[in-house]
């Protein structure tokens, strides 16, 4: 049965005056429940702050405009113990800026080297992730996506549906150590759920800029894997720049292609799904799948996202305007194999067998050859 790939624009699921969070539904998007991935956008206004809560799941989060700290609570066991190191970490708070890509674990409890196994839809002690994601800079707003392996979250503050103001203040009192007066306090003075403004002059721990390393990297400021002059730029996010991917188990690209640039009919050589967020510009697409049936052909523009299933080709065309896109793929280290270009499997195939294939003749042969001998994976117009 064929799956709808259409791209989608997010619907909002929540928000106030300190901004709004956006999701993409798997029954908007299918392929999100056919690949168990979970997507979503964060919009903060200045001084915003999504409150923290706990996830299952692993992430990669791509900052689309402005500035934000993020602090992530990574509960770790020790080296040589069988059973996990329940106590907190000190939270690192990093201090994220545009274009930033930040990954995040969602079992972070790790015996003798080795991950827990993920329980589905469940959380548990032995693998907490704790995230908040909040807005400092007084000026501009600050977007977000995050993209990750979905299973469930739940909120730890704030108003219903946050768990402290779900439990009694019996149960609040005892597990904190706390009168109930007290207790009934605490868990009832956020009246807000999900995402607050925070209060004028009210003061926020600093980021420290070395907890960025491993776990954030500025794509702007990477070094290119691929730079085409009019044609493209490519950033690939895996274990060599950002080694915290390979225990995310994702990786990820970030592509800019010039003005009626071409991005080369391209599939996923491990099998992998990619989830591409279209971050600025348009354009068109067409994906194929193993049966060679078109399954899309359609515009995109900035907002919106799509996936490619495994075992698919996709390629792109920007408009006048150029085109970014942000993707994420379900593998630490995607490799991809392009059918154009100078890195195009044809190329290292015999003349002979070329021929049979397309059945046709040495002539046509020389000249399906002879061309894109110096372009790569993006090809500027004629």
């Amino acid at each position: 049965m064929a799956v709808d790939l259409t791209p989608r624009q997010p619907a909002k699921a929540y928000g106030g005056e300190g901004g709004a969070y956006y999701e993409w539904s798997p029954a908007e998007l299918p392929m999100l429940g056919v690949a168990s991935i979970g997507a979503a956008k964060l919009s903060l206004a200045a001084g915003g702050m999504s409150l923290p809560s706990y996830s299952d799941s692993a992430k990669v989060a791509y900052v689309l405009q402005g500035m934000c700290m993020q602090p992530i609570h990574l509960d770790d066991s020790i080296a040589d113990t069988q059973t996990p190191n329940l106590l907190p970490h000190l939270m690192p708070i990093l201090g994220i800026f545009k274009r930033c890509a930040v990954t995040i674990e969602g079992i972070s409890h790790r015996t003798r080297g080795l991950r827990y196994p993920k329980r589905i839809a469940e959380v548990s002690p032995e693998y907490q992730t704790l995230y908040s994601f909040f807005k400092i800079k007084k000026s501009t707003d600050t977007y977000g996506i995050r993209i990750g392996l979905y299973r469930g979250s739940i909120r730890v503050s704030g108003q219903y549906p946050s768990i402290g103001a779900g439990f009694s203040t019996e149960f609040v009192g005892r597990a904190w150590d706390l009168k109930q007066d007290a207790a009934a306090k605490l868990v009832s003075s956020q009246p807000a759920s999900g995402i607050v403004k925070l209060s004028a002059g009210q003061k926020l721990p600093e980021p420290v800029a070395e907890d960025r390393k491993d776990m954030a990297l500025n794509c702007l400021e990477a070094k290119l894997d691929v730079d085409i002059p009019k044609g493209g730029r490519v950033v690939v996010l895996n274990t060599a720049n950002l080694p915290l991917v390979k225990e995310v188990g994702l990786g990820a690209d970030l592509v800019r292609i010039d003005a009626h640039s071409m991005c080369s009919p391209g599939f996923s050589c491990d099998s992998a799904y990619q989830v591409t967020y279209i971050v600025r510009g348009s354009g068109r697409v067409q994906v194929v799948g193993p049966d060679g049936k078109r399954v899309l052909e359609t515009r995109i523009e900035g907002g919106s996202l799509f996936i490619v299933p495994r075992f698919h080709v996709v390629s792109k065309i920007a408009d006048a305007s150029g085109m970014e896109w942000f993707s994420i793929i379900t593998t630490p280290n995607p490799i991809f194999s392009h059918l154009a270009g100078k890195t195009s499997v044809w190329k290292a195939i015999s003349p002979e067998v070329l021929e049979a294939s397309f059945n046709t003749t040495p002539e046509m042969e020389k000249l399906f050859r002879s061309k894109r001998l110096d372009s790569e994976i993006f090809f500027a117009p004629n």
